[in-house]
């Protein structure tokens, strides 16, 4: 009778495939990467991305789309390139020029990873707060893709020369 309370249960979905070539990309930025639960993050106080795990994700576009956009966030980390935009509490200024680098730096690295990711449900909620520091400053995109573009040049500078040209 144990065996009915101690089965494992079915897979929801089937297992998503892995791209070698963007792993490659990943591992080689030293940046941690834990997987379990149900949000994706950076967090700069343990210098480690969450994940959730990749099954749960629609497909693997997506899932390599928020790592490539969680990984640029972690570039800001000290020991990176150390990127501050003065945020003090979630949804002001500082926070919404971060989401708004972290989310071209993902678009930059799926273009180079040959990536094309669906939008995600969050970038709805995004948007009100990148239009605010937009219009409050005309030059924030620029800004905003510069950082984004140097964190996807810092994270491919990462990787060996073999593995960027076996990646490629």
């Amino acid at each position: 009778m144990s065996h009915l309370y101690y089965a494992k249960p079915a897979r929801l979905t089937p297992t998503i495939q892995r791209i070698g070539r963007v792993e490659s990309l990943f591992s080689a930025t030293g940046v941690v990467v834990r997987h379990g639960g149900n949000r994706a993050y950076y967090s700069v106080s343990t210098d480690h991305v969450q994940m959730p795990p990749i099954e749960s994700f629609r497909d693997p576009e997506s899932y390599y789309a928020t790592l490539a956009h969680e990984t640029t966030h972690a570039t800001k980390h000290p020991t990176r390139l150390d990127r501050d935009f003065g945020r003090k509490r979630w949804g002001d200024e500082g926070y919404a020029m971060e989401e708004l680098v972290a989310e071209l730096g993902a678009a930059f690295l799926s273009a180079d990873l040959e990536l094309t990711p669906e939008p995600r449900a969050e970038h709805a909620s995004y948007i009100e707060s990148w239009l605010n520091v937009l219009k409050a400053d005309s030059r924030a995109i620029l800004t905003a893709a510069s950082h984004a573009q140097r964190a996807a040049d810092f994270l491919h500078g990462l990787q060996t020369p073999a593995e960027a040209e076996a990646a490629a």
